[in-house]
């Protein structure tokens, strides 16, 4: 195995707290929201998921359409990981060495727990994960090409493959992390999570374990905490409606954010995404929005008019007619 920086997840399991990650979410986890859970307290964010073959088929162009999705902040952004999902490891290999030398994030990160159909079909995410030769060879292609750390996310379980068979399988790879989402590929993202799993794989994996799965809130993610013994966690769809979440996590506080702050926040959010893309980037900004305005009074009637939103201008007269352009 190629030998690799200086290993930050070490250094983040050192601290006398949990380490808080943003996990890697589809059309949610870009340089913008990055940016916002950076300044809450993340230690880590995760990019979208980058499909490894889309990087093999396009490594001629210096700024195809995933590049472009992987692009960065170092400055305003706390630790990146770049995740990749595929299936064939002569994939994994080129776009390992593709991002390490145009992206140069602080880690790579494999994905082997998505449950999305289209995700599915390719043989990647959690339908790899039910192949531990393969998932194997996956692994050992990314540590050969990659001079950063490299990580990996999974199940509870697919199909057969338990997330302890999993990492039995791996442990003597130095892998530097794992995330594992406490559900199992049948269930998806609904059910109990199980956060006793954590502790059955401590004898065969010695790095830092985050779970992932059911975290919303501060009591969930105590708990979560409390269970599991993790050394840390990975907030997905809890950090979608309060990124604030990373800051209550460290300060053991419930931070309340009334109508005023969360409009500010939102429009901070879509500046952000303005500055860095355009106005065309409102489009993939609506969705963000809708999770925002959750459990906030007449939150159906600001998700029709946000789902509508493509200029500045329009989001400002809206936040006008609240009475929240201040």
């Amino acid at each position: 195995m190629k030998e690799q920086e200086q290993n930050f997840w070490q250094e983040l399991k050192k601290r006398n707290q949990s380490i808080l990650a943003l996990a890697p979410m589809a059309g949610f986890t870009d340089i913008a929201f990055r940016q916002i859970c950076s300044a809450y307290g993340a230690d880590v964010v995760y990019s979208e998921m980058a499909s490894a073959t889309a990087l093999f088929y396009n490594q001629e162009n210096d700024d195809n359409e995933t590049l472009r999705l992987l692009r960065w902040d170092r400055t305003k952004e706390s630790r990146y990981l770049v995740q990749l999902f595929g299936s064939n490891p002569e994939h994994f290999a080129l776009a390992a060495r593709l991002i390490c030398e145009k992206i140069k994030p602080n880690g790579l990160d494999i994905n082997f727990g998505c449950p999305v159909g289209k995700v599915l079909k390719q043989g990647a995410g959690a339908d790899l994960m039910k192949n531990l030769k393969q998932t194997r060879l996956v692994i050992e292609s990314v540590l050969e090409n990659s001079q950063v750390p490299v990580s990996v996310k999974i199940r509870a379980k697919a199909g057969d493959v338990s997330a302890l068979e999993f990492v039995k399988n791996i442990s003597d790879l130095p892998v530097s992390a794992l995330m594992i989402h406490g559900r199992s590929l049948n269930q998806g993202f609904v059910g109990e999570v199980d956060f006793g799993l954590v502790k059955t794989i401590r004898p065969y994996f010695k790095g830092p374990v985050l779970i992932n799965g059911g975290i919303v809130d501060l009591k969930s993610a105590q708990s979560a905490l409390n269970l599991s013994g993790a050394d840390g966690l990975g907030l997905a769809r809890g950090a979608l409606a309060r990124p604030w979440l990373f800051q209550e996590i460290k300060e053991g506080r419930e931070i309340i954010y009334n109508r005023g702050a969360i409009s500010r926040l939102l429009y901070r959010h879509a500046l952000s995404l303005v500055e860095l893309k355009g106005e065309s980037a409102l489009l993939e900004w609506r969705k963000q929005a809708c999770w925002y305005v959750q459990g906030l009074e007449g939150a159906s009637q600001w998700r029709g008019r946000l789902v509508q939103v493509s200029t500045l201008t329009q989001l400002e007269n809206i936040l006008k007619d609240y009475g929240l352009n201040d």
